[in-house]
């Protein structure tokens, strides 16, 4: 990346007694992919809104290429914003719902027509200039939406959950759709969503957010392999959670077993939590791993199947592309590099966590 295009410090925003943003910093280069992470409430809508204009911090500062913008209306900052309801004119033709914002800056006609035209070949749309906006799909209406907002060259483009409205199949192609124009067109992005297979596909970059703070920053490597508490490791994908001891250094007991891995500069006796993915579980025979237990339930998820093992009372869940039937005996072969650990949360983990006493209802992220 080669600067710094968005800076945020030390943003809050306070709607009555609720402290809906607090405190949080961070920046975003110039053509990056960054994505705003969280469940609903936690405060990332709220917090684009305030670098696109539409809402006023109550402390803190929002820089754009180092200067503020605190004090600049919307319609004068660099950026624009996509939000989930498109708000396509409908009485407009497409050619002129795409055209609107390069009207209203009195730019030449020729230039207006050619700036489309770009657009439309942009988002595989030639030839519809005049057609009706209610004669188009869900997807052909997103994708005028982000070419209007792409016609007027910001510098950085706000994106509000743009694909919320799409069945899953036209989601995920619009997913690598906005991916490539971001690459082609060198454009900040500042994406907020919900949808965590959303951020880890699209991102350069991804903030999760809670309760109004930030949790994590990193890569979506960074975020899915090496999160920094429970709460990412639940929200991220589906999780192993479970309380453990870090007996000294690379080695941590958790289950009644002692295992070896790969982390160190915890305290001795340290109550820590441990994270492993189903997918770094290895089903194999029983007495060959270190746990052993009793295949409780198992589903076929087309990638591969989702197991429940009972081990000692707790369900464990496996993914694997080998079935293991349901009530056979099985051990769980786990390595050094699939244990991972983590200081021990203050707050309790969300519902999402797989980890759980048997009889208890599971409910994944």
């Amino acid at each position: 990346m080669e600067d710094k295009m968005i800076q945020v410090n030390h943003l809050v925003k306070v709607f009555g007694e609720d402290r809906v943003v607090d405190d949080i910093s961070f920046h975003v280069d110039s053509r990056e992919f960054m994505t705003i992470l969280g469940p609903s409430g936690c405060g990332k809508t709220t917090t684009l809104r305030m670098i696109g204009g539409f809402e006023t911090p109550t402390q803190g500062d929002i820089l754009f290429e180092g200067k503020s913008i605190i004090q600049v209306p919307p319609y004068e900052r660099p950026v624009n914003t996509i939000f989930q309801r498109y708000a396509l004119f409908t009485h407009l033709n497409i050619f002129e719902n795409i055209a609107f914002g390069l009207r209203i800056k009195k730019t030449d006609e020729n230039e207006i027509k050619r700036r489309v035209a770009r657009m439309l070949e942009l988002v595989n749309l030639t030839g519809f200039e005049k057609r009706a906006v209610s004669s188009l799909s869900g997807g052909q209406q997103q994708r005028i939406a982000i070419a209007r907002a792409l016609v007027n060259e910001p510098k950085v483009l706000l994106l509000d959950e743009p694909l919320g409205a799409l069945d899953l199949k036209l989601r995920k192609e619009m997913q690598l759709e906005l991916k490539y124009m971001q690459q082609d067109l060198g454009i900040t992005f500042i994406y907020v969503t919900h949808d965590q297979e959303e951020a880890l596909t699209m991102s350069n970059r991804i903030i999760v957010m809670n309760h109004g703070r930030i949790q994590q920053t990193g890569t979506p490597q960074d975020i899915y392999n090496e999160p920094a508490n429970a709460f990412v490791a639940d929200f991220i994908g589906e999780s192993n959670l479970i309380p453990g001891v870090m007996k000294e250094d690379y080695w941590v007991e958790f289950a009644g077993r002692t295992f070896p891995c790969l982390d160190a500069g915890f305290s001795q006796n340290e109550s820590v939590d441990v994270v492993i993915r189903p997918e770094d579980i290895d089903l194999v025979a029983p007495g060959e791993g270190l746990l052993h237990g009793v295949v409780d339930s198992a589903l076929f998820k087309g990638v591969h199947y989702e197991m429940v093992v009972l081990v000692d009372g707790r369900e464990w869940l496996v993914h694997s592309t080998d079935l293991a039937p349901e009530d056979s005996e099985v051990g769980l072969r786990i390595t050094p590099d699939d244990i991972h650990i983590m200081k021990k949360s203050a707050a309790p983990v969300h519902e999402g966590a797989p980890f759980k006493e048997a009889g208890e209802t599971a409910v994944h992220a």
